[in-house]
């Protein structure tokens, strides 16, 4: 009862945040003098704070996962039956949600048949790292243990998963890393690395001088995120992925893609690399996997990487000898299920299309409308807007200014984001990815706020 009566005062609530609760990304020497956020209620596309002021949430839970909305009795209901009747095994044994949401899971991955569960997108993609390198040994007698990964991709928040970002704000202070992630560049068109016609086929083609300087014996795999996300919401141009999955073949590279932000719907497509026709030995998913509702996270496999770890049943060291504990759950594969029926039954792939065009649209008229904005760019509900302080020069604004501008929106009680703690010197991209339910009024009053606080901040 004590605990009950307590959540009802919101200021005994605060008080007890800012002296016990670390938060994520947060410097606290506001909170001595400023109230921390504390979220106390969600419905749709809406949420509330503890002090009652009402936001319509267009970053779908602040980091892209929220994708079929808040108050899902139906998600709720599923977690709450499955966890009465069984709540927890490890992962060595096999749980009935488990069984069936691979099953359906992979439905929707042609090429792809196995998965592992886990309970983070860093640990996701920990696992392929483990798998690569357990490959390197087992098929290639210890070469091609490298990984590449690219220039303002994020791949997580563990040492490892640092080590193979590319958002150098991020691991500044956390080195030093593990060997073997080589970075390649990054693919932004807008901000030209080269001066040429066809410029998604020559940033692929800076990924092979790479692997040719590092040797293509010592390359076991290329980590991509099929849209960038925190590194400035990047759509790759026309023939990138076309040639790189050329050069992966080339050069026998295993080829991995980090589906983390853009799975399940949320580029208007249920994975991101599906629209562009890519074959992947390894995806990486969590976010949006069971909409925030339960922790989970999935490495899908071809059956061909799977067979590397079941090849000789008398050597103690054959298989994938890793563990996740809280890959046991069943709770994520239960909301994962329930929340892959709303997402087909409501149609919300379909309308994550027509509302991302929308969005787009929206955010194009107020790029004639502000200079502020250099860029605009997006996949679905996956839309960034770069602010530039000259369109000539493409000088990014102060980071202070884009998060004024994110402030502004607030008080007028629209959450979006901004690229931050991410490229130094480019932290300038404003980030939009409401949930998958969104409707015409919720984007424009999305993009009406940002216009009005465009006005407010830069004129």
């Amino acid at each position: 009862m004590e605990g009950i009566q307590g959540m009802n005062d919101m200021g005994r609530v605060i008080e007890a945040d800012r002296a016990h609760v670390w938060h994520h990304l947060a410097q606290h020497k506001a909170f001595e003098t400023s109230d921390p956020r504390v979220i106390v209620e969600g419905k749709g596309i809406r949420v509330w704070d503890a002090r009652g002021k009402e936001y319509i949430d267009a970053v779908s839970g602040g980091v892209w996962t929220v994708n079929v909305g808040y108050g899902r009795e139906s998600i709720a209901n599923a977690v709450r039956d499955q966890l009465v009747k069984m709540n927890y095994f490890a992962g060595a044994a096999g749980s009935v949600p488990g069984a069936l949401f691979a099953e359906k899971l992979v439905t929707k991955m042609p090429g792809l048949t196995r998965v592992y569960y886990s309970n983070s997108g860093s640990e996701a993609n920990e696992k392929v790292y483990k798998m690569v390198r357990q490959i390197a040994h087992r098929v290639h007698g210890g070469k091609k243990w490298k990984i590449l990964y690219r220039d303002r991709d994020y791949h997580g928040t563990t040492i490892g998963a640092l080590a193979s970002g590319g958002q150098d704000e991020r691991s500044k202070q956390y080195g030093p890393f593990p060997e073997g992630f080589v970075r390649v560049p990054h693919c932004l068109e807008y901000r030209k690395q080269w001066d040429v016609e066809n410029y998604g086929e020559r940033a692929a083609d800076a990924i092979e001088e790479v692997i040719l300087r590092e040797g293509a014996d010592t390359i076991g795999a290329l980590v991509l995120e099929p849209v960038t996300a925190g590194g400035g919401v990047i759509v790759p141009p026309k023939g990138y992925w076309e040639r790189v999955q050329e050069i992966c073949r080339k050069y026998d590279i295993l080829l991995h893609i980090d589906e983390v932000v853009c799975g399940m719907g949320r580029a208007g497509a249920w994975f991101g690399y599906q629209l562009y026709g890519i074959k992947p030995d390894f995806v990486t998913m969590a976010k949006g996997v069971a909409s925030g509702y339960a922790a989970i996270s999935c490495t899908v496999t071809t059956e061909r990487v799977f067979e590397m770890f079941k090849d000789d049943a008398s050597d103690p060291l054959s298989y994938f000898r890793d563990i996740s504990t809280f890959g046991g759950c069943t709770s994520g594969p239960a909301a994962a299920l329930e929340n892959m029926r709303i997402i087909e039954d409501e149609k919300l792939i379909e309308n994550t299309i027509a509302m991302g065009d929308r969005c787009l649209g929206n955010l194009q008229a107020l790029m004639e409308k502000h200079k502020v904005i250099g860029d605009v760019r997006g996949k679905g509900l996956f839309l960034g807007a770069e602010l530039v302080a000259d369109r000539q020069t493409k000088e990014p604004v102060a980071e202070k200014l884009a998060a004024q501008v994110v402030a502004e929106c607030g008080a007028q009680g629209v959450i979006i984001g901004v690229t931050n703690r991410s490229i130094p010197g480019f932290n300038n991209t404003l980030c939009l990815s409401p949930a998958l339910i969104a409707t015409p009024e919720n984007i424009d009053e999305i993009t009406g706020a940002i216009d009005v606080a465009l006005t407010r901040v830069f004129g």
